[in-house]
Order: structure tokens, then sequence, then C-alpha cells
């Protein structure tokens, strides 16, 4: 094994500082007895060792302590201005003990007596080995900062776009009102102005969206390869108190995700739970696969039976009390003086991005137990595939009426994303001034629980004036709408809140198809 070994060191370039030809071989010797393969190059002064790092480019460097004109220390030096991790090895008879522990504490990796060289081939190996995990973590550093700082303008950019879009809206309303006066060509062309930059602002706004989104690269994630890369990243962070456990049922078993905002999560867990064990403990992070039926999920989850991978990130920290449960998840919440109270949140949005979802067990002085559920599935079953392909609109015209201004823009979205042309109205009023403007919509969705105008007042004006066409009423199955005093209504669907979005479209679907042959209602409308 130790030849093997060995050979698997591919030929490396030694940079040698020594102003004595012999002690250089004699110092070469001992890796030439050891197998290592290299080309060297041998300096002796400051101006020939610049350069050499600049045109040789070593893998490590070899130092005397002393020379005429220059020195060991020096070269440490020039070499930490410009690489960090490059190995770099005292290798003298005059350093001393005090001499070698200050060498350290400056950048040296190591320091080998010329008197003692047998230990020289090894430490040449692990410099090696440590300097390509240090630039591995660097890297990974580097790549998790990257998917960090896109994650922050992903979420400004989503919130800002749902302000916009609000904002827009009416701009397309008064533009399409204003040139109605075609009579007075200054109003008419005012009307075109207003109606197209409130479409180019929509278009961005789209656009904002889109990036918010985020097209999420499919790859195939290997549960051990993600193990490592956070048991690197979390090398250094890990103070002497905690104890680290990393474990993985199948380490080759490979699933559909994204491996950098995986690694994101797990170390944002494993940080927050390293910061809630100050006076230590043990950090765990496993993984395991289970299979969850359809009781496991809460109403407001899609609900999809099946095999799931189990991420679980788990601590004998402080835990979190009843009150810390209910926010934690709430923008801005934190038990940290300088926290943000975001990385939840991400994580929440990875899991989620990835289909899963998430649980979380904690007690005050027990710890804390977070758990991933991601679902390993290769593909969509042929009868889901053929469902999502009938779920998706044909440009229907569908009137959006939803008091929430949050809530209205991501019902939008999501219509508009499926295929249909969905538009924008805040109250009752607005919605019938939307209709006598623009025409009769295909479908009306509507909240139930608006205050001003609601729900129910809606519906009644929109039959009043003749709407015969399909609504679908938002409600909460707790409170649900009096419907008493409404008129029988033929096409009036009823979707409980929270709503999911294929509920919302499978019953914007079934609205559309039962109401295709309806009459639009008075001309007044």
């Amino acid at each position: 094994m130790a030849e093997r070994q060995q050979r698997a060191l591919p030929k490396i370039r030694i940079l040698q500082i020594e102003d004595s030809q012999l002690d250089a071989e004699l110092v070469l010797s001992e890796l030439d007895a050891d197998a290592i393969e290299y080309d060297v190059h041998l300096v002796d002064e400051e101006r020939a060792y610049v350069d050499a790092l600049d045109t040789f480019r070593p893998h490590i460097v070899l130092s005397d302590l002393s020379m005429p004109g220059f020195s060991g220390e020096r070269a440490l030096d020039l070499l930490r201005e410009r690489d960090q991790d490059l190995p770099f090895i005292f290798v003298s008879a005059t350093l001393g003990e005090e001499a070698a522990i200050e060498a350290l504490r400056n950048g040296a990796t190591d320091y080998i007596l010329k008197q003692n060289p047998a230990r020289l081939a090894s430490a040449v190996r692990r410099a090696l080995r440590e300097a390509e995990a240090q630039r591995a973590r660097r890297r990974a550093e580097t790549e998790l900062i990257r998917a960090q700082r896109f994650e922050s303008l992903a979420m400004l950019a989503g919130g800002l776009s749902h302000d916009l879009r609000n904002l827009l809206q009416p701009l397309l309303l008064a533009g399409d009102s204003l040139q109605d006066y075609q009579n007075d060509p200054r109003l008419a062309r005012l009307g075109r102005l207003v109606r197209d930059c409130g479409k180019r602002g929509l278009d961005m706004v789209q656009s904002m969206l889109s990036f918010a989104r985020g097209a999420r690269r499919a790859e195939q994630v290997r549960v051990g390869a993600l193990l490592d890369a956070l048991n690197l990243l979390l090398q250094g962070s890990v103070p002497r108190g905690v104890t680290l456990g990393l474990a993985a049922d199948d380490p080759e078993l490979t699933f559909d995700g994204n491996h950098t905002e995986l690694q994101q999560c797990l170390l944002n867990l494993s940080l927050n739970a390293i910061q809630a064990m100050p006076s230590g403990g043990r950090l765990e992070i496993r993984t395991s696969v289970t299979t969850l039926p359809t009781s496991f999920f809460k109403p407001e989850e899609e609900p999809r039976e099946g095999n799931y991978l189990c991420l679980t990130v788990a601590d004998t920290g402080t835990g979190m009390d009843d009150e810390a449960m209910q926010h934690m998840f709430e923008p801005f919440y934190t038990t940290k003086e300088s926290g943000t109270g975001l990385g939840l949140i991400s994580c929440r949005r990875i899991i989620t991005a990835h289909g899963g979802v998430m649980r979380v067990e904690s007690k005050p002085g027990q710890g804390t137990r977070f758990h991933l559920y991601i679902p390993l599935v290769e593909m969509l079953q042929e009868a889901e595939v053929e469902e999502e392909a009938d779920l998706q609109g044909e440009a229907e015209r569908v009137l959006v009426v939803v008091e929430e201004a949050g809530q209205l823009s991501l019902l939008v979205d999501t219509l508009d994303s499926w295929g249909y042309q969905a538009h924008a109205s805040q109250s009752g009023t607005a919605a019938l001034q939307w209709i006598e403007a623009q025409g009769v919509p295909d479908l009306v969705v509507m909240d139930a629980d608006m205050n001003l105008f609601t729900g129910v007042r809606t519906l009644a004006a929109l039959f009043e004036h003749g709407y015969r066409r399909a609504v679908i009423l938002l409600a909460r199955p707790d409170a649900p709408p009096d419907m008493d005093e409404l008129p029988v209504m033929e096409h009036l669907f009823q979707v409980d809140k929270p709503i999911s979005t294929l509920k919302l479209l499978r019953t914007v679907r079934e609205a559309l198809d039962a109401s295709a042959s309806a009459p639009e209602g008075p001309a007044a409308l």
C-alpha cells in the first residue's frame, strides 16, 4: 500500500533556497529515497527567488534559514504576500526551538533539521495534501459566498417586483381609459404613452421575477460528496469543545438537486448549531432514506407520499422555546445580537425549491434537530406529466381580486407562469371598473376575506351587473363566507386557504371548462 501511495503523488515542482550545492543534494536524496518524483529549481538570492515564483510556479518551497545577502524569513514573507496556501518548509542546521515556533507563527508549514532529515519526505507529502485541502476549502467558500450573494439579490428582486407590479397595474388601466378619448388627440397620445410605459415596466418586472425564481440547476448530487464538502467548509469553524459527527447510510446515493444550495443550507444550520453550544457539545449531520405517508404533510404542503432523503442536523445546545419555534421562519426574527434571521428562511426556500419539506424539534436545554426531507424521484410519472400539461392555460383572461398586495402578486405571477392572462385588482370596486373598461374576463378569482368591499358583496355586484361566467372564491375553511343572500350562481367554486398551486390550477381548469359556454352578460359590462 505504501508503494501505491508513493506512486499516486504526481510529479511536483520544488523551489529550493540553498547556497550549498552539497546540502541541496543531501536534502533531495531524502525525496529520492521515498520515490517522490520532482523537478527542482535552485536559487540563493532574492531576485532569482522572486522570478522563480512567477516563472517556475513551484508546488512547494524548501528553504535554508540563512544565506549571504538573503534569509529564509525574508523568503517566507515574500511568499505569503503572494500566496497563503503554498507550502514552505524550513530545512536548516541552525533552527532552534524558539526560532522554529516563530517561523510556524509567521506562516511556515514545517521545519526539518539537516542533522535529522528522515522526516522530510513525509513532511512534504503532508504539506502538499494540506495545501490542496486548503485550496479546495477556499474554492468552496468562494462558491458559497457567490451563491449567497445571488440569493440575496433574488430575494430583493422578488420583493421589489411584487411591489412594482401593483404600482404599474393602474398605469395600464389608465392608459387604456385615456385612449378612449379619440376626439382629443393629446389625451389619446398620453394614453398610448402611459400604456406603453406601463407595459415596459411590467416586462422589466417579469424579468426580475424570472431572476428571483431562478432556474434551479439540475444535477446529480451524491450524498457522500455533499457531506465531504460540508466537512471541508466546517474545518476551522468547529471549536474544540464541540464534537462533529458526519454519517451517511448510503454515501453513494445520488439524487436530482443543486449541490451548492444544499451545501449552503447545511452550513447555515451547522453554524447556527455551533453558536447554540457556547459551552461545547455535539453536532451531528447524518443522512438516511425514509418513506413518508400523505398524513405526514401539513395542510399548506402538497402531500406526496414516497421515498425521501432525510438530512438531519442535530445539536445538544440551548434549544428553542415555543415562541422562538413559532417565529423562526419570519424575516429578521433572530435570537442573536447581530443576526438577520434570513438564514432559516433561505434554508426553507432551498428545500422547498427541491420539492421537499422541513421539520424542527427543539426544547430548551435539550438541543435542536432540523430534518430536511428531499423527494427521491428521478422524474414525474407519466400520469403526472399529462396532468401538468392539462393544467396549462391557453391565454384565458383571469381577473384576480385580492386586497392583500403580496398574495395578489403571487396569484397573478402563478397564473401568468402557467399560461393565463392574469390581471390584478385590489378591491371589488376596482374589479367592476376593470370589467367595464376591459370587457368580461373568462374567470374571476376572488378573496372572500376582503375588508372594504367583501367577496360576497363583490359577487353580488358582479351578478347584478350580469356576470355569469365562473368565479373561484378563496375562503378559510374555519370561517366560510355567508352565501345565503346571494343568488344561485351556476359556476361558483371554492378553494380553501391556504392555497396550494396545484389545487388552484386544477380548480381554474375545472371552472373554465364548466363555464366555457356561459354567456358574457349584458353589454353594459
